[in-house]
């Protein structure tokens, strides 16, 4: 009968609800602006507390440098010997030192043309000596200078401070700082852009992912973070690719290993019905049927196991083994099995107990996996043997079970997938003899439920070696400790 083509459905369940709309207060973008923003402030906020008292005193260094200058320059003027070019003079320097908002106090015979000066300056340039600082003039803090002329004369320049260089700097610094404020918040809005792309762009390939697309890339770039994600998104994706191709050809593999004794007992059942099947061929033709179905409930069997290999209640039954016992009991029964088809058996193992801790009947379930899949690509001639021995020389180091044949054995390639699902048999179907795919996979399964490690390799025979290495009895552990 002719064979129809698989499908592999897919498997339909409640897909990922939606993601909630997005707020703009709550993006990275909006965080990342606020926080550099946040930090631009307090970059003004720490640079105006240093740099304002700064200015200020440089402002205000300035603007004493300036009056003395200027206290000098009266003072000369006021220092000119005829009376009437002295006066003249003197006028019109008191009027433009005004308009600068400079007041001018003359001191003729130790006392001030006006009050408001202190006696303290008063008396100091009376005294023939100059004065230069700050004083409180008129209840206000301002700068004074002060020049003694002959004769217990002199002149005293005064600028209040009050509305000086503290307004003057901030009025001159307002301007930069709230330029640095908007550059921070520019800066903040192209950074956070930068740094949200990529993220964007993970977004959209995780959810073309999900939607099935496996050819979806990321493009790598810098920095080496957001390369790490793209590196990562970008193997997730191969690897799931990789993975969907496996697992198409194992259920087209397992289709067909499924089809083939449904379709001859189909047909033996359809010859018996149809009454075509002579009387004296009906036991040979109910033992054909029988084969065949116990071949089908042997796919169906390890199907089921090794769904349940991953499952938290999988039946496990661990104790203590001898493992030269159990190879004794498994060589009674393939000892005849082997030897019906022409290849010799022969069993390896120490006259002394190889003790391990696991479970008897599922280590018996691995060693016979591993026996019927040597079975069935030996050729007739060729050796099949089971070796028992310790891992160790401590009796608690566990033991190894190896089961090597003689038959055409693996490449190094075929060693890398020996145990996934369905690799060997999709490389070998049409070449040599092969079975449905699942045997090492599900003994590989077993073996890491119950503890122990799997390997595969080149046997001295000439075939395949597999080499299960079984955990040691705890008991033991801890008596010898």
């Amino acid at each position: 009968m002719p064979e129809q083509p698989t499908m592999a459905l897919p498997v339909v369940g409640p897909g990922p609800s939606a993601p909630p709309r997005r707020r703009f207060a709550h993006t990275l973008t909006a965080r990342a602006v606020l926080v550099t923003c946040a930090v631009a402030l307090v970059s003004v906020l720490v640079t105006a507390l240093v740099a304002v008292p700064l200015a200020v005193r440089g402002a205000e260094r300035r603007d004493q440098v300036a009056l003395a200058a200027q206290a000098r320059l009266a003072a000369d003027v006021l220092r000119v010997r005829a009376v009437r070019q002295r006066d003249t003079a003197g006028d019109r320097l008191i009027r433009q030192l005004r308009q600068q908002q400079i007041d001018v106090y003359l001191i003729r015979a130790g006392q001030a043309d006006r009050a408001g000066l202190p006696r303290q300056v008063v008396n100091r340039v009376a005294a023939g000596r100059d004065v230069s600082g700050r004083r409180i003039v008129g209840g206000e803090r301002a700068l004074v200078e002060g020049r003694a002329l002959p004769g217990g004369d002199g002149v005293v320049l005064t600028r209040s401070t009050r509305n000086g260089p503290w307004r003057q700097v901030l009025l001159s610094l307002w301007l930069p700082l709230l330029a640095g404020l908007a550059a921070g918040a520019v800066a903040g809005l192209f950074l956070a852009r930068r740094l949200a792309r990529p993220i964007r762009t993970a977004a959209t390939a995780a959810a073309r992912l999900r939607a099935g697309d496996r050819a979806v890339r990321v493009p790598v770039e810098p920095p080496d973070e957001v390369a790490d994600l793209a590196y990562a998104l970008n193997g997730l994706a191969a690897a799931l690719a990789t993975s969907e191709g496996r697992q198409r050809e194992f259920l087209l593999s397992v289709s067909h290993e499924l089809r083939t004794p449904l379709t001859a007992i189909r047909g033996y059942a359809e010859a018996l019905a149809d009454g075509v099947i002579e009387a004296d061929a009906v036991p040979a033709t109910g033992r054909t049927v029988l084969a065949e179905s116990e071949h089908l409930d042997r796919l169906v069997s390890d199907l089921l196991a090794l769904a349940r290999l991953e499952a938290a209640d999988f039946p496990l039954e661990p104790g203590p083994v001898d493992l030269t016992r159990l190879a004794a009991d498994a060589a009674r029964t393939w000892t005849d099995r082997c030897a019906a088809v022409g290849v010799p058996f022969r069993v390896e193992a120490p006259a002394a107990p190889v003790a391990a801790y696991t479970d008897p009947g599922r280590i018996r379930q691995v060693v016979d996996g591993l026996l019927e899949n040597a079975l069935r690509v030996v050729p007739p001639g060729a050796p099949v043997v089971l070796a028992v021995r310790p891992a160790g020389a401590d009796p608690a180091a566990g033991g190894l079970v190896e089961v090597r044949d003689g038959g055409p054995g693996f490449t190094d390639d075929d060693l890398a997938v020996a145990f996934e699902r369905g690799a060997l048999h999709q490389r070998y179907r049409g070449v040599r003899k092969v079975g449905s795919g699942l045997g090492l996979a599900l003994a590989a399964g077993l073996v890491r439920r119950l503890g122990g490690e799997i390997t595969a390799g080149h046997a001295p025979e000439g075939g395949a070696a597999f080499t299960v290495r079984l955990p040691g009895d705890p008991y033991l552990t801890r008596t010898s400790a």
